[in-house]
C-alpha cells in the first residue's frame, strides 16, 4: 500500500508469474521513460517517434500521454496543483502495473513540479524510472503553440498554465536532457535508444 491508501485489511496478493518472468518472455526489461517539459516542447512527438523505433526492434511498449489519460482515467480532474498531483499519481499507478506486465512505458506529461515526479518515481521499483527532460526553451514552445494554448494563457483565458502563470521546475539530475530546438527528431531518438541500451533495458 502507498501512503495515500485509505483501505484497511487488504494485502498484496503474490503470484507465481512475476516481472522477471515476463521480461524473459519478451526479451527486454521493463521501465518507465518519463518525458517532462513545457507544453509544446516536443514530449509527445519524441515519445511517439521512439515508440515506433522500439516497435521495429520488437520491444513491447505503451505510450501514456497527458491529454489522452484525461479523456478517461483522469476525466474528473482539473488543473489545480492538487488535481495535477492526483492525475500523476493515477498515471504512476497504471505505469507501475504496466512495468510489472513487462512493458516499456513511455509517459509524456508536463509534470511541472519535482515533487510530482518524485512521487511517481517512488511508486515504481528501484531503477525502473528514467527521467527524460525535454528542455526546449519557453520562447520556442510559445512560438510553436501548436494547440493555441500559450495565446489563450497570455490573454488570461487559461489559468494555472505552466510556464506562464504557473512555475516549471526543471529536473536536477535527469537521465537524459534533450532540446528539440537544437536536435533533430532522429538525433533525439538515437540518444534515447543509446540510453536504454546503456541501462540494460534493451539489447
Amino acid at each position: 500500500m502507498t501512503e495515500l491508501s485509505k483501505a484497511t485489511h487488504i494485502q498484496w496478493q503474490q503470484y507465481q508469474i512475476d516481472a522477471a518472468a515476463r521480461a524473459r518472455l519478451k526479451g527486454h526489461q521493463s521501465a518507465v521513460l518519463w518525458f517532462t517539459g513545457l507544453s509544446g516542447s516536443g514530449k509527445s512527438t519524441v515519445a511517439n517517434a521512439l515508440e515506433q523505433a522500439l516497435l521495429a526492434r520488437g520491444v513491447h511498449t505503451y505510450l501514456l500521454d497527458g491529454d489522452n489519460v484525461r479523456h478517461g482515467l483522469c476525466a474528473d480532474l482539473g488543473f489545480s496543483e492538487a488535481d495535477r498531483r492526483e492525475n500523476l499519481r493515477r498515471v504512476g499507478a497504471v505505469a507501475g502495473l504496466m512495468v510489472d506486465a513487462g512493458l516499456l512505458v513511455l509517459s509524456a506529461f508536463i509534470s511541472p513540479l519535482r515533487e510530482q515526479r518524485e512521487l511517481v518515481k517512488s511508486m515504481l521499483p528501484p531503477g525502473k524510472f528514467l527521467e527524460i527532460y525535454i528542455a526546449t526553451p519557453l520562447e520556442v514552445c510559445e512560438q510553436r503553440d501548436v494547440k493555441g494554448l500559450y495565446k489563450k494563457a497570455r490573454a488570461g483565458e487559461i489559468a494555472n498554465f505552466t510556464g506562464i502563470s504557473d512555475p516549471y521546475e526543471a529536473p536536477l539530475a535527469a537521465d537524459l536532457v534533450l532540446n528539440t530546438a537544437q536536435s533533430s527528431l532522429e538525433q533525439s531518438v538515437d540518444k534515447l535508444l543509446a540510453l536504454l541500451a546503456n541501462k540494460g533495458v534493451i539489447a
